[in-house]
């Protein structure tokens, strides 16, 4: 909040004449508004809507009401000295009349020359073109620690709850991402639930979390069961993360250590990408989001929606953002016909990426290397990029291993896996996967239980993607093995193949 004062005072003080609020918080916002006004030579605030028109002054109560024209008319009747800020909330859905948008631009130049400022209230950004120079964007960020706090204890004490300092503690972290309105919301359903507030009760604050991530339509809030241990092989790749899971502690930052930043996969389709995020942020104790990038293109509010993925993200820190698929999204952005909307929203988002400070931990998986853009691929963006490639027998072994000791853990010694290993070259974590389900279909079928050859058969009948797509694989180890990626996996082909390219000559 702090920031948010510091910025909005200097943008007043500085005769910025429109300024643009991005919020959902609006009575927050305009609290923090009547702040800053205050503070600046204690001016006056005037605040409009389309239904009530002008509010706060009995002298104009009800001026403008229905009519967004005369709401801009009414600012040049006030004496041309007087120091005033008018807030027009959902002014936003006015701006494409032709008459509103000619008047803010006369009325800017104006106020250019007076203390006066006009400051528009939208949950997003709707500009249009040729009001782009005279509108300023402030954005007024979710509720930090210290606000989120404070409102906790405020609300507990009024309520009679006790909490111990550790579970206050725990329910201020666990609020972090929601507006002000939703924590008194969540608070006061606990209380009324049993006279008071309880530990057991912060599961409200996540089922409210979730509610608002869904509304998004952006992120989804995703759940997180699977373990490191779960994933059969890439031993490089697990062994990195290890060595980071004390990373967003107070202690790494009293250390010197900055937040890690996040991971890119490139690899082959089934081979534990998407399982490896989800393992992270269970490893990590971390809430793991989603990331559907598809719907950030959704036309002129394409950069809108960029900005509020990064705010929720941040707000809910430290956390795992997973990006899955990042290649379809990215891919040929500068030659999609869409006014530039893709190319403003990769830009936002890789600057984002470059330059974020708070611990979010990305993680993005790609297919296809060569469908993203360059800038995606430079350091500064990712901690470092991983290939995943197929699994080597030692690694099948290890993956059979673990489905199996998942579904028939009271005889896992009654299947050969290393057999199973040797008779499945080329295949897929997921294609391992499917041939065990395959196979529990056949001895389920004959009513009895699934055997080794069971297996055997099923994967038999299978046609691996490494044969169907020989060549975009081939292509793919390629890249990697020329050292453009770290490799996942100790072992393997491709590992020897990069082993032969280091070697020095004879």
């Amino acid at each position: 909040m702090t920031h948010f004062t510091d910025e909005l005072r200097l943008l007043l003080r500085a005769r910025y004449p429109v300024l643009y609020l991005t919020t959902q918080e609006e009575e927050r916002a305009e609290q923090a508004i009547a702040d800053c006004a205050r503070q600046e030579g204690n001016r006056s605030v005037y605040v409009w809507d389309f239904v009530d028109g002008y509010q706060g002054s009995p002298n104009d109560a009800g001026v403008a009401r229905r009519n967004p024209l005369q709401a801009l008319e009414h600012v040049e009747k006030l004496p041309t000295a007087m120091a005033a800020v008018f807030v027009l909330r959902d002014f936003h859905r006015f701006l494409e009349d032709v008459g509103v948008a000619r008047k803010l631009r006369n009325l800017a130049r104006r106020l250019k020359a007076q203390p006066k400022n006009l400051i528009i209230l939208a949950p997003q950004v709707a500009i249009p073109d040729d009001l782009t120079e005279v509108v300023t964007v402030v954005s007024f960020d979710l509720p930090g620690v210290e606000a989120i706090r404070t409102e906790v204890t405020r609300l507990l004490a009024a309520s009679g709850s006790h909490l111990g300092d550790r579970e206050t503690e725990d329910l201020v972290r666990s609020c972090q991402g929601l507006s002000i309105e939703r924590i008194r919301r969540v608070l006061a359903r606990g209380i009324a639930a049993h006279g008071s507030f309880r530990t057991e009760d912060i599961d409200l604050v996540l089922e409210e979390k979730r509610q608002t991530i869904r509304q998004t339509q952006i992120l989804d809030f995703y759940p997180a069961t699977e373990q490191i241990s779960d994933i059969g092989g890439l031993d490089n790749l697990k062994d990195w993360l290890l060595r980071r899971g004390q990373a967003f502690s107070a202690k790494a930052r009293q250390y010197g250590l900055p937040h890690p930043r996040g991971l890119l996969l490139v690899g082959i389709q089934g081979t534990g990408k998407s399982l490896t995020a989800k393992a992270i942020a269970h490893h990590w104790h971390l809430p793991l989001l989603r990331l559907d990038v598809g719907r950030l293109f959704a036309g002129l509010v394409g950069e809108s929606r960029t900005r509020q993925m990064i705010q929720l993200s941040e707000a809910l820190a430290p956390c795992v953002l997973w990006i899955d698929e990042i290649d379809k999204a990215f891919s040929g952005v500068d030659g999609r016909g869409d006014g530039g909307t893709s190319n403003r929203v990769f830009g936002t988002f890789i600057t984002w990426l470059a330059e974020k400070t708070s611990p979010v931990f990305v993680v993005a998986t790609a297919n296809n290397i060569q469908a993203l853009p360059p800038e995606m691929l430079r350091r500064g963006r990712f901690d470092e990029i991983f290939f995943v490639g197929l699994p080597s027998q030692e690694e099948r072994r290890a993956i059979f291993e673990v489905h199996l000791s998942r579904l028939r853990a009271h005889n896992l010694q009654t299947y050969d896996l290393s057999r199973l290993a040797y008779e499945t070259p080329d295949f897929s974590g997921a294609e391992i996967e499917q041939a065990i389900i395959e196979a529990m279909h056949i001895g389920f079928s004959q009513g009895r239980d699934f055997t080794t050859e069971d297996i055997l058969e099923a994967a038999s009948q299978m046609i691996p993607l490494a044969r169907t797509a020989q060549d975009q694989i081939e292509a793919l180890q390629n890249w990697a093995a020329a050292g453009r990626a770290r490799l996942a996996s100790r072992s393997g082909s491709l590992q020897a193949k990069l082993n032969q390219r280091l070697r020095p000559e004879d």
